[in-house]
């Protein structure tokens, strides 16, 4: 599922490694042991850039570690969330996928065909979050809309 470049928390971009290494210690801040689980959690996520579902993550810690318990995993994922390390969207099958050390908030086109995925910033989405807004009152959360659609290399012939 790592398939794109990294995106946003609080606006602040992340320098990778220091990213890292930030984040032990905003754990241990939070009253989290630093444990050999946590440990592996966050060097799995330190391997991978884009998205990545909870199951992927739990996958890649249990190859490593037999012991991995998926609790501990979702645990740390929810609280790296809180510190803006991942946010968590949902792919076009539902499942929760967290997005790496985020730079910005954005939205997701996904190709019903091939599955391929394709990142809407914030200025392309603009106008229909303006929109939404001005005729619903509604406040779009960006990071989680999907549209789903082809691809041109996908697009059906007949429509």
């Amino acid at each position: 599922m790592s398939d794109d470049a990294p995106v946003e928390s609080a606006e602040a971009p992340f320098e990778t490694a220091q990213a890292w290494e930030d984040a032990r210690e905003a754990l241990r801040e939070r009253g989290l042991r630093w444990t050999p689980q946590r440990r592996l959690i966050l060097d799995v996520l330190a391997q991978t850039s884009g998205h990545i579902t909870g199951a992927e993550v739990v996958e890649r810690c249990r190859a490593r570690d037999s012991a991995t318990i998926p609790s501990t995993v979702y645990r740390t994922l929810d609280v790296l969330e809180q510190l803006g390390y991942v946010r968590h969207s949902h792919g076009a099958d539902g499942r929760e996928e967290y997005h790496v050390l985020p730079r910005s908030e954005h939205a997701h086109l996904r190709c019903l065909g091939c599955g391929a995925a394709f990142d809407i910033e914030r200025d392309e989405a603009a106008e229909l979050v303006g929109r939404l807004g001005a005729s619903r009152g509604f406040t779009v959360v960006l990071s989680h809309v999907m549209i789903g659609g082809y691809c041109p290399g996908c697009e059906p012939s007949e429509r």
